[in-house]
């Protein structure tokens, strides 16, 4: 942290001295650069010997065989999806409470799969990382986990898929990139949203050229989760996400929203996210919500949130697109991740309200009907192949089970994943980069290339199947 701060004083040190002779010029000439975003996280050297993984492809599995460790509320659903997918094996469950693993071996008895190897010591999952019989480690824990176990299970051999974020700092997100390049093992992080039924049909409609040259997208997180919080018994373990509202101000939570955009977008194959600016509303629900619920003398009510109810991120990529992503999860509202494509030659929009615009009649929204039959011209192939079997497994609608069933494909047939390590570093990035930029003003903040320079050597993003 101490290197973080230097690095930041300095950069702003930098910056004022830029400023202050700009504005001496200013009276002479006309023609000075413009200011530039700080270089806070300089993207780092890549180690010798090693080469990027875009589009890894490793040996194909016969029967992928799992380890879930954390079996909270992800974990449990994760635990029934895969056991639709015949060609998985649950062979260890983990978790700090006894009950949940309990619970997860219960489902695998309901689905008529064997019984998996049960643990419930803390550091147990070191163990089952070095075990033999496992193909892939599938990562639930609560967010200070994710890191550490999949950086230990790639250095075991093991693939990892990691739900979201799956770094929480930059260093971090360098540790994932450079151990997954390291030991040519996958590194996917769970984003489940790009999978959901509208978000592939408009990725379907962008790659197709429907939307003409997109120019901004915008994505979000707002969810109001103050019930869950604040509630230890049906809520998050140990209050682990309340913890994290008190120690930070960004955007904690950026990936649902930004990872379907990004995917539009085509970012790290053929642009990147190159600056971002971001700014959070004061702290006001948490406050409130908690005087109201345990009283104004509470302990609850007298804690210092850093987290700002509203976190807005505005980032600008190399090919000169916009995309905006939001965080608000302690004032009460309709759900949103937004969603929203815009192009040259047309619009469209999940939430709050659902609706495609098109040339030449951009200034309204397509019909029910023709909006209707637009979504099933261009469903995606995936969901045609899978997605009636993932309406009927679930799972926020189903798109948790394709993200299961695409997960497990592609190492069923030795296939690129559909996200990479580089959209796990990136995405997860905006927490820390969102952070410093928030400290400071909404200053332009560089964003690392986690590719180091591979960003332009694919064209477009690609779900590969057989």
């Amino acid at each position: 942290m101490n290197k973080i701060i230097f690095k930041l004083n300095f950069a702003l040190f930098v910056v004022l001295i830029f400023a202050i002779t700009a504005c001496n010029n200013s009276s002479t000439k006309s023609d000075k650069q413009p200011f530039t975003a700080v270089d806070v996280f300089q993207t780092q050297p890549r180690p010798a010997n090693q080469t990027h993984v875009l589009e890894l492809r490793a040996d194909p599995i016969d029967t992928v065989r799992v380890a879930i460790i954390g079996l909270g509320m992800r974990g449990q659903g994760a635990v029934s999806r895969l056991s639709y997918i015949p060609e998985t094996k649950i062979v260890a469950l983990a978790d700090v409470v006894p009950s949940n693993v309990e619970m997860a071996q219960n489902t695998l008895k309901e689905m008529g799969r064997p019984k998996a190897d049960g643990y419930t010591d803390t550091e147990d999952w070191k163990e089952i990382c070095k075990r033999e019989d496992i193909d892939l480690v599938y990562i639930c824990t609560h967010w200070d986990l994710h890191t550490p176990i999949a950086v230990y299970a790639m250095e075991n051999g093991k693939h990892v898929a990691s739900e979201v974020p799956a770094a929480l700092t930059i260093e971090q997100a360098w540790q994932l990139v450079n151990t997954a390049e390291k030991t040519r093992k996958h590194m996917m992080m769970l984003e489940n949203c790009n999978y959901d039924f509208f978000e592939m049909a408009t990725l379907n409609m962008a790659q197709q050229g429907l939307f003409g040259e997109i120019v901004h997208a915008e994505g979000a997180y707002n969810h109001d989760l103050r019930f869950l919080l604040f509630d230890e018994k049906t809520g998050y373990w140990d209050m682990w996400r309340l913890k994290h509202n008190e120690k930070a101000n960004g955007n904690l939570y950026p990936t649902h929203g930004l990872g379907p955009i990004a995917h539009a977008l085509n970012i790290h194959r053929g642009d990147r996210m190159e600056y971002l600016v971001s700014v959070s509303s004061n702290q006001f629900g948490l406050t409130e919500y908690a005087k109201e619920k345990f009283g104004e003398d509470s302990e609850y009510a007298k804690k210092n949130y850093m987290k700002g109810d509203m976190s807005t991120t505005i980032i600008k990529t190399a090919k000169g697109k916009t995309m905006m992503i939001q965080h608000n999860i302690t004032n009460p509202r309709p759900y949103s991740r937004i969603h929203m494509i815009s192009g040259t030659k047309g619009f469209a929009q999940k939430w709050p309200l659902t609706g495609i615009s098109l040339d030449p009649n951009g200034h309204s929204f397509l019909s029910e009907k023709s909006l209707d039959s637009l979504l099933s011209k261009y469903e995606h192939p995936i969901v045609k192949e899978v997605g009636e079997k993932a309406r009927q497994v679930g799972g926020h609608g189903g798109m948790d089970f394709i993200m299961d069933y695409r997960l497990i494909y592609c190492l069923h047939n030795g296939l690129p994943l559909d996200q990479d390590v580089y959209d796990a570093a990136e995405w997860s990035s905006i927490i820390e980069l969102s952070r410093v930029s928030v400290a400071n003003q909404g200053m332009p903040v560089k964003i690392p290339d986690f590719t180091r320079g591979a960003w332009d050597e694919l064209k477009t993003v690609k779900y590969y199947t057989k």
